[in-house]
């Protein structure tokens, strides 16, 4: 599959190192374009582009962002009409512990909102960088499930088959109003994986037997 990764942090990294090796066709593309080369580098089938040509022949975009940035980041993409785009952000407050939105909206339905010509998915949010660099395989007859939550049957379709060319199981977590729930279900794992010190594998509530 032809995949636009938008952003080179942690996640995007851990996304174009995993993509690369199940085979996709990828672009990274990012703010500060020297360090998706960076990230791109060493990495068959993967190229940097500039934001204004990196999805032109994308068969899906993975908005590895901060949500801060995200409007801003798939602008820069230009028309993203009947493009698929998988949103792994959340609504984090400046030290991580808490969301700037909830309840009545979230991350995935404001992006929703300012590109209505783009289908939208909610996926990967509730998985940590480095499970997402490791592999979902905790080695204890466990698999980290990647959550789903579209409006949109192709989106999930697309979300679920990129997930699983990487490792992972998924599940259906039905319409994208729900990633109202999946975005504190990923401010929780954050408080126990850092808040509480109990590490970045323990996801509890996600952990699936392979």
């Amino acid at each position: 599959m032809k995949i636009t990764v938008v952003g080179a942090g942690n996640m995007g990294s851990a996304f174009v190192k995993q993509l690369a090796r199940a085979g996709h066709e990828v672009v990274v593309t990012a703010r500060n374009f020297e360090k998706a080369k960076a990230v791109a580098s060493g990495h068959r089938g993967v190229v940097a582009a500039p934001a204004a040509t990196a999805a032109a022949n994308a068969e899906a975009v993975i908005l590895a962002t901060g949500f801060a940035d995200a409007i801003t980041a798939l602008r820069s993409l230009g028309d993203l009409r009947g493009k698929v785009v998988i949103d792994i952000t959340n609504p984090l407050t400046a030290d991580y512990m808490g969301l700037t939105i909830g309840h009545d909206t979230s991350a995935a339905e404001e992006i929703a909102k300012a590109f209505p010509e783009a289908e939208v998915a909610k996926a990967f949010n509730t998985v940590f960088a480095e499970v997402l660099g490791a592999g979902a395989d905790l080695g204890r007859g466990q698999i980290v499930p990647v959550m789903i939550a579209s409006d949109s049957a192709r989106a999930k379709q697309v979300a679920k088959t990129i997930a699983e060319s990487i490792g992972f199981a998924t599940m259906d977590a039905g319409g994208l109003k729900n990633a109202r729930y999946l975005e504190p279900v990923a401010g929780l794992n954050i408080y126990l994986g850092y808040g509480a010190g109990l590490g970045t594998r323990i996801a509890p509530a996600w952990l699936k037997a392979a």
